[in-house]
């Protein structure tokens, strides 16, 4: 059994952080450690919420403990997602350094959850800089969104070009991979959306159906980055991995909207997870 190890968020309800991250990575074969930064009673985006976020003392605390029983030399990855301080960024980028001395097979997968289109950015000050600075540097994959990807860089992404230029900076700083989760460009349909994976060897696309979902669902960003990080352990192949996530992601869409909920449908959707029914190709575009 191979281990990863999941530093996010957690709500008591609902699927974002480690409950949209830790079931997939579950389905896929892998022994999920969560660790989690917050405890929520929901997501923020209901407007109310109750819970703590966690100190980085307890976080450490946490992290040392599962050191002592001997997990770190077993565990292949290191998944990160939202941080509720700069001082907890530091626990976590310390923690996959550590976590990579005792396996140095191991990677690190930095979802760098600072904000979306639209919304502009939802975490703490100090967050930005600090993933921009710290986090992604020390990472070995990098999951931005279009937003994320264009603040870390400076480069606004209009393009397929816009989107290649500004993944091969984000690589310059120091990430081996970087999966884009949700590209829209004005060179594209408007009724697609697309998530790209971008390499030393190569860059791929994979193009989904925009699907109608009012408001859209939290934690899909959570989820590709567990079912991309999942894929890309299994086989070292960013085409196949981002294939799998695009399309197991395009699923749970389609049930949520099925359902009706708000929340993704990750439970009713679970053997879409593993096995998608409809299959999106990636396409090299370089």
């Amino acid at each position: 059994m191979k281990t990863v190890i999941s530093i996010q968020s957690h709500v008591a309800y609902g699927y974002v952080g480690n409950r949209a991250a830790v079931f997939p990575l579950q389905r896929l074969g892998y022994d999920a450690v969560a660790v989690n930064t917050v405890q929520f009673s929901n997501h923020t985006g209901y407007g109310a919420w109750t819970g703590q976020v966690f100190t980085p003392e307890h976080i450490a605390d946490v992290l040392d403990g599962i050191d002592a029983r001997g997990v770190l030399p077993s565990c292949v990855a290191v998944l990160s997602g939202y941080m509720g301080d700069a001082a907890l960024g530091q626990v976590v980028v310390g923690a996959a350094a550590q976590i990579k001395a005792a396996n140095p097979q191991a990677v690190y997968c930095c979802d760098p959850v600072m904000g979306d289109v639209g919304r502009g950015f939802f975490v703490r000050p100090g967050i930005p800089e600090f993933m921009k600075a710290h986090a992604v540097p020390a990472a070995d994959i990098v999951t931005p969104n279009q937003f994320e990807l264009e603040y870390l860089t400076g480069r606004t992404v209009a393009s397929m070009a816009d989107a290649l230029d500004a993944a091969a900076a984000l690589r310059a700083t120091g990430p081996k991979l970087v999966l884009i989760t949700s590209l829209t460009r004005a060179d594209a349909p408007a009724d697609r959306i697309e998530m790209l994976a971008d390499t030393a060897e190569g860059t791929w696309v994979v193009s989904t159906p925009r699907l109608p979902l009012d408001p859209p669902p939290n934690g899909a960003g959570d989820a590709v980055a567990a079912l991309f990080l999942a894929h890309w352990l299994k086989t070292a192949d960013a085409a196949q991995a981002l294939a799998q996530a695009a399309s197991a992601i395009y699923a749970v869409f389609q049930e949520t909207r099925r359902l009706g909920t708000r929340e993704l449908a990750l439970i009713p959707a679970q053997d879409e997870l593993v096995k998608p029914s409809e299959v999106f190709a990636a396409e090299r575009v370089r």
